[in-house]
């Protein structure tokens, strides 16, 4: 655990040097939110609607950092140690996949747990945001979307050659997802056959998962959604971890 944690911190500090998170985990999330509150203030999600706008895009603005680190940040940082030749000295040591990936993980995590509490904090100040379902099942639902997300990008950054193809393959898989997934445009305005095509994404049933559980709506399905994000978890996890390239 010694070594997880001096890796942790390290790892924490380039990251914050950096400041592409920063930038991309914890402003955009909250600049989207602030735009988002100075366009629909307090407005009801639709006519009649118990919940406003804002409440029901809580969970949409929370994934914009799950998609900055997990499908940006983390692969290209690993990819990039990689083509630097840091990943080949690390080889040596006695820093295994399983404990570099998990360092890199938890940095992600942070970055996603501080934009939580930042967007949190914010749409209750000044918009009276507030929670209709169980905290604790939105926290979960929170939970296993970030993790499902992050693993994606855990699989890209350990089979990546190098920092360009990581760069290419995270392009391919970032922009659609922020775009489609329901974080900037919502499902409900799609047409029907957009919807049924951006529902195969991870990530748009983890935002369905998020606002069913921050709005207290009793969804039949959540059983699927879950499935599918634990599913992709533990396959991209085991894969990263099995075929990690130090070189």
């Amino acid at each position: 655990m010694r070594r997880f944690f001096i890796l942790l911190k390290n790892e924490m500090k380039l990251s914050i040097r950096d400041m592409n998170m920063i930038i991309f985990a914890l402003l955009m999330p909250l600049a989207i939110l602030v735009i988002l509150g100075i366009i629909y203030g307090a407005k009801s999600a639709y006519d009649g609607a118990p919940y406003t706008f804002m409440e029901q895009s809580f969970g949409a603005a929370c994934a914009v950092s799950m998609c900055a680190g997990g499908l940006m940040g983390l692969p290209l940082v690993v990819s990039d140690y990689r083509e630097r030749k840091i990943l080949k000295r690390f080889r040596v040591t006695p820093v295994s996949p399983a404990l570099l990936l998990g360092a890199e993980l938890t940095v992600y995590i942070l970055y996603c747990a501080a934009s939580l509490a930042t967007l949190g904090i914010t749409a209750a100040l000044f918009w009276k945001v507030r929670i209709y379902g169980s905290v604790w099942a939105f926290l979960g639902s929170w939970l296993i979307t970030m993790l499902s997300t992050l693993s994606i990008g855990m699989l890209v950054g350990g089979l990546a050659k190098n920092s360009r193809q990581a760069g290419v393959i995270a392009s391919v898989l970032y922009f659609p997802m922020l775009i489609f997934s329901g974080t900037t445009l919502p499902v409900e305005v799609m047409p029907r056959m957009m919807q049924k095509a951006v529902s195969l994404f991870p990530l748009t049933q983890g935002i369905t998962l998020m606002k069913n559980a921050f709005l207290g709506i009793s969804a039949g399905n959540v059983l699927l959604p879950a499935a599918v994000m634990t599913g992709v978890m533990i396959l991209c996890t085991g894969v990263a971890i099995r075929f990690f390239q130090w070189e």
